[in-house]
């Protein structure tokens, strides 16, 4: 067994340590990569690895989805970050949490991976992956998007918006959420799609079906794209068109709760289902 541990640029040397002691105290080769390194370094290093960990916070998590999911490895989080909603650990739990992974006291939770194709003039010019979603919104002053929606070989509508996104079920707790879309439970096959401040009342987000894949044309930009809120944007031109799509290979992460543990985080992380007042 060989573990990669992929930790965010500043994660605490300690909380890195006590990972490397903890598998190596139980024979198990491991190495380690910063986030933020060359991906495809880290990728190069993965043909062996039967397990990454992720030692940061939900940003953390989300790269070594994007390494781990289409090599079929699973993923196992640790939050040493400020959230934490998609990791499985806090810091204090590592050392317990890796000795019952390889004693096989675990469960394994299938995610939706997206995966983006960005076509200009019959060619694709740009291909990523994500967890979360794919934001298309407008560049710089530009004036609204005018974007058309397909699924299938089904017209949707054109749509007027500051942007539009596509989202997994487990990316529906993140930007989509913030952009009015709706909750979905992450195990979930679906995407949503979410409008963006759109021009008209009435256009609002749509979940669609497993195996539907959605094409947004943009009529009118300049835009930009970005997966996962990657740092690094890409231009999308007028006349372009995106492509998402489910990934033929879905996410494994390393669960050691009980599914039912997703309804208390809702309320634990993002305070869903709070009363406002407290109940007497």
């Amino acid at each position: 067994m060989t573990v990669c541990i992929l930790h965010a640029p500043r994660a605490e040397r300690a909380v890195i340590d006590t990972t490397i002691k903890a598998l190596k105290d139980r024979n198990v080769d491991c190495w380690e990569a910063d986030r933020d390194g060359p991906a495809s370094a880290i990728a190069g290093r993965l043909k062996e690895a039967t397990l990454v960990v992720t030692l940061g916070g939900d940003g953390t998590f989300l790269a070594g989805a994007r390494l781990a999911a289409p090599r079929g490895i699973p993923l196992l989080g640790v939050n040493l970050g400020r959230l934490g909603f998609l990791t499985e650990l806090e810091a204090e739990q590592v050392e317990d949490g890796l000795s019952r992974f390889l004693d096989g006291a675990y469960r394994i939770e299938e995610r939706t991976i997206l995966q983006v194709s960005l076509r200009r003039q019959a060619r694709t010019v740009v291909r990523a992956i994500g967890l979360n979603e794919v934001v298309v919104n407008r560049a710089g002053d530009a004036r609204m998007l005018r974007v058309e929606i397909e699924v299938g070989e089904q017209a949707v509508g054109v749509i007027d918006a500051d942007g539009v996104m596509v989202a997994t079920a487990t990316g529906s707790t993140a930007y989509a959420l913030a952009s009015g879309g709706p909750i979905l439970e992450p195990t979930l096959q679906d995407l949503v799609l979410v409008p963006m401040n759109p021009f008209a009342l009435t256009v609002r987000p749509i979940v669609f079906p497993p195996g539907q894949d959605i094409s947004l044309s943009i009529i009118r930009g300049p835009a930009e794209m970005r997966v996962d809120g990657a740092r690094r944007s890409r231009s999308v031109e007028t006349g372009d068109t995106l492509r998402c799509g489910s990934h033929p290979r879905r996410l494994k992460v390393v669960r050691f709760s009980p599914p039912e543990r997703f309804y208390r985080r809702l309320g634990e992380k993002l305070g869903w289902g709070r009363p406002l007042v407290p109940m007497k």
